[in-house]
């Protein structure tokens, strides 16, 4: 199985990013809120960790790096689902977490989001 995080796969745009933000349903999988909708197209994640919690951008970059890993490696059931999503991880904890605490949350949040498209198909 092939782990690479290409381009298509990113949300990036303002418009885009806004109207999920505006329109998307949110819930929080700890150390991470997720906004999420149903989209077309290719299923495509932003990956955010705030300046006014970590002032440094090692960190930043740290944690972000840290929750594209969990997201490259647990994504299969979303890339293999008919519905596709466009996803923000927002990263709300001021402390920096560990990788198995960070994907312990990512994994929960994308079953979460796997099991409400189960029940509610678009």
């Amino acid at each position: 199985m092939k782990q690479d995080f290409p381009k298509v796969d990113k949300l990036c745009g303002k418009l885009r990013i806004k109207a999920l933000y505006d329109n998307g349903k949110r819930f929080v999988c700890w150390p991470v809120r997720v906004t999420y909708q149903a989209t077309e197209g290719n299923t495509q994640v932003l990956i955010w960790a705030p300046k006014s919690l970590f002032k440094h951008a090692v960190d930043r970059n740290h944690l972000r790096r840290l929750m594209r890993e969990a997201w490259r490696r647990n994504s299969e059931p979303l890339k293999n689902n008919s519905q596709h999503y466009q996803i923000a991880f927002n990263y709300i904890d001021r402390e920096c977490q560990s990788y198995a605490v960070i994907e312990k949350g990512i994994r929960k949040s994308i079953k979460r989001i796997t099991h409400e498209s189960e029940t509610n198909p678009a």
